[in-house]
């Protein structure tokens, strides 16, 4: 084997390994607003009829928070296993958006590495990776990152879900703490980079209302009108951008 091969394959090994631990420092600012909701998960998961076993095997299994938190609720209330089901996928329909937009940078990728990164399709880690994605095209090595960032939040969520279970039993009204607020705001803090255009601002703002009206809608259904309003909004105003611009091209 001669120099310049053990060279090139010790710089590939760096840098695999540079992206990887990349992927997992981008996620720790996001790991924080994580960090109360899977506490409350744990703290809940008893008092809502889950044994402490499932509640760690959901959370190692499902590996969604809101999805989480939703069946927890439908499991308290009795409702049937197609309910829950049903529910959380409607709940969990955001992500074919987030798998749609990385489609091409990822079919480069063997089925297993795609298979992992679909399990580990967070909110949190496509905020990060999408990030990385525009920051540099190249994708030699960018799903290293992405498997940093699903470690991170993976391994968070894990431990948290413990800490929860076993503080839940020191501090039986922490639940009521109003914790959950932090998730919110890590929401509002990973959208906030990408307002950047008019078609943005006003997506953002046409879900914001809708989600506030419509939030009593049953199973969830009002996330799905506002993100489905959102999106309509955002692509048709980037739509009429891109025609004006076109236009006054062709004038000049």
């Amino acid at each position: 084997m001669s120099d310049s091969t053990v060279n090139t394959g010790l710089h590939t090994e760096h840098s695999r390994t540079q992206e990887f631990l990349n992927g997992a420092i981008a996620t720790v600012p996001l790991l924080i607003g994580a960090i109360p909701f899977g506490i409350i998960f744990g703290t809940l998961a008893e008092p809502n009829g889950l044994s402490a076993l499932g509640a760690i095997l959901m959370s190692l299994i499902v590996f969604a928070g809101a999805s989480q938190f939703i069946a927890l609720g439908l499991l308290a209330a009795g409702a049937s296993i197609p309910i829950i089901i049903a529910t959380t996928f409607i709940v969990n329909f955001r992500h074919i958006l987030y798998s749609a937009n990385l489609v091409t940078k990822v079919q480069h990728l063997p089925q297993y590495w795609r298979a992992i990164m679909a399990f580990g399709l967070t909110d949190e880690t496509f905020a990060a990776v999408n990030n990385r994605y525009l920051q540099s095209t190249n994708l030699s090595t960018a799903h290293w990152f992405y498997l940093g960032s699903f470690l991170a939040m993976y391994s968070n969520w894990v431990l948290c879900t413990y800490i929860g279970l076993t503080l839940g039993n020191v501090f039986p009204e922490m639940q009521n703490w109003g914790l959950d607020f932090a998730m919110s705001v890590t929401f509002i803090g990973m959208m906030m980079p990408y307002l950047k255009s008019r078609p943005m601002v006003a997506a953002a703002l046409v879900s914001a209302v809708l989600a506030i009206v419509s939030v009593d809608l049953p199973h969830k259904l009002g996330l799905l009108l506002a993100s489905f309003a959102g999106i309509c909004v955002g692509i048709s105003l980037t739509m009429l951008q891109n025609r004006r611009l076109t236009s006054k091209e062709f004038k000049e």
